[in-house]
């Protein structure tokens, strides 16, 4: 089992709370794949997954878990760590 990442941040946008994971700088390309969406949305209904990609890599990281703002910081960190501990097993 690969070990899960601790949030790094958590910054206030206009609709979601961006849980950051990693710098999104450490990365060549991100992309948000339909493929997280339904561990995303089976947490906290309408979130986001942004992975990030090394060129000289296979791998994809989570670099950022968005969560509508509506739940507020507290839950969005909450909810964030539930989807990237799914992810992660």
């Amino acid at each position: 089992m690969t070990e899960q990442p601790e949030p790094k941040s958590v910054e206030a946008g206009d609709e979601y709370f961006h849980v950051e994971y990693a710098d999104p700088d450490e990365f060549d390309s991100i992309r948000t794949p339909d493929w997280a969406a339904h561990a995303s949305d089976s947490v906290s209904q309408g979130s986001e997954i942004r992975m990030g990609h090394h060129s000289d890599s296979d791998e994809w990281e989570i670099q950022s878990v968005l969560i509508k703002k509506s739940v507020g910081e507290d839950k969005a960190r909450e909810q964030a760590n539930k989807i990237v501990e799914k992810l992660s097993s």
